[in-house]
């Protein structure tokens, strides 16, 4: 008899993350359906065994599959990988140094057949060590299709583009025919920024659910969030391509002041983060910063910097002062 196609995929991008792979890989066996499937990118680790450990450890994980990339490509890259080798109706993403909570996958399936949506997001629980804290989806309207902007705006307050984790929720394969879900490839940090703006700006409906089953990590030395070399810098290349992509949009100016506010609260965070960085990458950050406030008209800038705080608006006043012909 021909086997019947995954309902579900389960994209697992890895680099540099052995430690945490027993608990990765024991969280997918306790959500392991004979209808899922596993796919573990290792993405060419370069300090430890985790491709080996990966090896070992799926040997008990029904259907799952261990891609092993020829260089390091980075995380959206890794990302692109697992979705080509994906065969699910639904798919569905995990960073390899987090987990799940028993059932949860069942759940999110469970969800998106339920409402009949493109794709659906849910909350998540970040973690510090022993700490657990919940962190909620911005959108209030729970269990009921939605369009997917219409969760966009305001701009000066927190909205689902501003929670753009490709792991806190499950898409239709279809999105994929309309030229979603596909990751802008190379990007290393920030890539489910331009990622989530076009699940928004151009999928047709979804839902948000109140699942807590995902744990992200947070403070661990391996994450990009904690490192500061030049990877880091990327996220001026991701919002560059959200408003590239805007201009064609049909509400390209509404949406434009959105993005720029969201560009300037994170090159403020990055810029006062400065004990973090290399003093040669902090140096190209306040370049490429300032490069990029440059752009931005000075009424698109007071707009974009309304109740961000004086300690930020200074921060990136001052950054802008220094480009020729422009006022602070």
């Amino acid at each position: 008899m021909p086997q019947h196609p995954p309902k579900l995929s389960v994209i697992v991008p890895c680099f540099n993350i052995e430690a945490y792979v027993p608990e990765t890989v024991a969280s997918l066996v306790n959500n392991a359906d004979d209808s899922f499937e596993f796919l573990f990118v290792e993405d060419r680790s370069t300090k430890d065994q985790t491709y080996e450990a990966l090896l070992a450890l799926t040997k008990r994980l029904k259907n799952s599959r261990v891609i092993r990339h020829e260089q390091n490509g980075g995380l959206a890259t890794a990302r692109n990988t697992g979705i080509d080798a994906s065969e699910g109706r639904y798919l569905t993403f995990l960073d390899g140094d987090d987990w799940l909570a028993p059932g949860y996958l069942s759940d999110l399936v469970h969800h998106i057949e339920r409402h009949d949506v493109d794709f659906v997001r849910t909350d998540h629980v970040q973690v510090f060590g022993l700490e657990r804290q919940i962190h909620r989806a911005p959108e209030g309207r729970r269990h009921t299709p939605l369009d997917p902007r219409s969760s966009i705006l305001p701009v000066d307050d927190t909205t689902m583009v501003d929670y753009p984790y490709a792991w806190a929720g499950v898409y239709h394969r279809r999105l994929l025919d309309k030229g979603l879900l596909r990751f802008h490839d190379g990007l290393r940090t920030a890539e489910d920024r331009p990622w989530i703006w076009d699940l928004h700006r151009r999928a047709e409906s979804y839902a948000v659910a109140s699942l807590r089953g995902v744990f992200y990590r947070r403070g661990i030395s391996s994450s990009l969030t904690q490192i500061g070399d030049v990877r880091q810098l990327d996220f001026f290349r991701s919002f560059d391509l959200v408003l590239a992509e805007l201009a064609d949009d049909p509400e390209a100016t509404r949406l434009r002041k959105k993005a720029l506010r969201n560009y300037c609260v994170v090159i403020a965070h990055q810029l006062l983060d400065r004990g973090r960085f290399e003093r040669s990458v902090h140096a190209r950050l306040r370049q490429l910063a300032a490069e990029a406030l440059g752009r931005m008209t000075e009424a698109e800038l007071n707009e974009a910097l309304v109740g961000m705080g004086e300690e930020r608006v200074h921060t990136l006043r001052r950054i802008r002062g220094g480009m020729k012909g422009v006022a602070a």
